[in-house]
């Protein structure tokens, strides 16, 4: 991940958020030498809320609680791992 200070990051926004869009890579912006933000691309959000969706949902099932819902973005995430498998 490229670490930038955001004072730097001012001149080159336009160009970290394409870094961040179309090469989907992570930019952390700092603010005194510490991480205050990311850019990251929408489809990587994406796919990181999918993931926590899923984890979320194991935990539930191992833990075997059967009462809570099943979040359309949980069931999408079901989906697109079966997908994938």
């Amino acid at each position: 991940m490229t670490e930038i200070a955001i004072s730097a990051a001012r001149s080159q926004l336009g160009d970290l958020v394409r870094r961040a869009a179309h090469a989907r890579e992570p930019i952390a912006l700092t603010d005194h030498g510490h991480v205050a933000a990311v850019l990251v691309s929408p489809q990587a959000l994406e796919d990181y809320e999918d993931s926590i969706a899923v984890l979320r949902y194991e935990l539930r099932q191992a833990r075997g609680d059967t009462s809570g819902r099943t979040s359309l973005a949980e069931v999408r995430a079901m989906l697109d791992a079966g997908d994938a498998a």
